[in-house]
């Protein structure tokens, strides 16, 4: 979660080898004649493949999966991936993929656009009930795909011992740009760096979202990033980093905004709720508080990041796999995800049991409400990398010029 830029480069190889499979034949909706005959009922053998956190996040999966076995009278057989973009290209390649798997929001229309997923989501019980922002994030030519596992987004954290020290009390904290650069300059005056942000489009597309801005349209058919909204959020951001109000991590001896925060670095940073378990983790004596990002000329604006429960399409299992998904998306059962790994709900019913049970969340969740998930376009890997290069050089750099290069290269990719 730290580093979602190199995480987004791996898979992007993953993609692109996915997609390439795809083209040579080996394939997927060109290929129906070799789809495997289908077991609609009775026990299945699932397999299930998982991009896991860790320990905890493994276990209560292997568990869940445990219990939907035994009641359903199937095998499922959960593995973590050592590396989930890799083992899928490779699954996929060999025409050999899981039946359930985890598709990051970033690359879901790689595998959608190559008839690799089976678009099952609108066959789950009240699937109206995930986020709308959510089930836009999994929707490809007007379908919805597959069901959003959790999500994160992006909320402002601030150290509160900084703030008080700079005379900043719960009144202060900002609720527009103006308010944040009024703060951040209190801030600097005395002698503290603001805000740490991360230099990619996974925390200043927030900015573009704010001021009414995005790379691509909502369908992700057109390109849209040389526009007067994505212009004011650039402008906006350069002006914070030029005149020191913010500065990125490298510029801070930190690897990401939660290192630079936890350290004392800045007295704010922009990151999502896993920075929670990193505080605790590394900087436990850390005092912070958690808010909703400062609107900006559109209003409230973040970003979101989600994944969702593939079904293969090639799966022998459909009917199982998608009762497999539904038990592992229950209210209950996502509030037993929530309290072993720390994950947020992506069904809305679950909202009020999940902020009374962990109330600091709350504007986390809230930003469901706003939020922006990744772009939802295949081949995009490349346009958004050398988007992050031209965002790392935004203090020097022409943002009109960088948007038009964005705009250039994302129509090329769109075709």
């Amino acid at each position: 979660m730290k580093n979602r830029t190199v995480r987004t480069a791996v898979l992007g190889a993953a993609g692109a080898a996915l997609l390439a499979t795809a083209a040579c034949g080996s394939g997927f909706d060109d290929d129906k004649a070799a789809a495997p005959a289908q077991q609609s009922a009775g026990p299945a053998d699932l397999q299930i493949l998982i991009g896991s956190s860790g320990d905890a996040e493994t276990t209560a999966v292997k568990d869940a999966a445990a219990a939907w076995a035994k009641k359903s009278g199937s095998t499922a057989t959960v593995t973590p991936a050592q590396d989930l973009a890799q083992q899928l290209g490779q699954a996929f390649a060999g025409d050999n993929p899981p039946d359930v798997f985890y598709v990051d929001a970033s690359r879901f229309a790689d595998y959608a656009s190559v008839g690799a997923l089976e678009p099952y989501a609108g066959k789950l019980s009240d699937a109206s009930d995930f986020y709308p922002s959510l089930r836009a994030t999994f929707t490809y030519n007007g379908t919805f795909y597959c069901a959003p596992k959790d999500f994160s987004t992006l909320a402002l954290v601030i150290n509160d011992d900084m703030w008080a020290k700079a005379g900043l009390g719960e009144g202060d904290v900002p609720t527009t740009w103006d308010q944040l650069r009024s703060v951040s300059e209190k801030l600097k005056a005395k002698g503290m760096t603001p805000l740490a942000v991360a230099d990619t489009r996974d925390r200043i597309g927030a900015f573009m979202v704010q001021a009414g801005g995005w790379i691509t349209s909502p369908d992700g058919k057109q390109a849209t990033a040389d526009s007067p909204e994505n212009l004011t959020a650039l402008q906006y951001v350069q002006s914070l980093l030029k005149d020191k109000l913010a500065q990125f991590p490298s510029q801070l001896d930190a690897g990401w905004g939660g290192e630079a925060f936890g350290k004392g670095k800045a007295a704010m940073t922009i990151e999502g709720n896993w920075i929670k378990g990193a505080l605790k983790a590394d900087f436990p004596d850390v005092k912070y508080s958690v808010h909703e990002l400062p609107a900006g000329p559109k209003g409230k604006g973040t970003l979101s990041f989600t994944n969702c429960w593939g079904i293969s399409a090639k799966s022998k299992f459909k009917q199982q796999a998608i009762d497999f998904v539904e038990a592992m998306t229950t209210v209950d059962q996502q509030m037993a995800f929530a309290r072993a790994f720390g994950v947020m709900p992506s069904r809305q019913s679950a909202k009020d049991a999940y902020t009374q049970e962990f109330p600091a969340d709350a504007p986390f969740v809230n930003g469901a409400d706003y939020a922006q998930g990744p772009v939802n376009a295949p081949k995009m890997d490349s346009v958004l990398a050398d988007f992050d290069t031209g965002i790392q050089k935004l203090t020097s750099s022409d943002p009109k010029a960088l948007l038009e290069r964005v705009q250039k290269n994302t129509q090329a990719a769109l075709g």
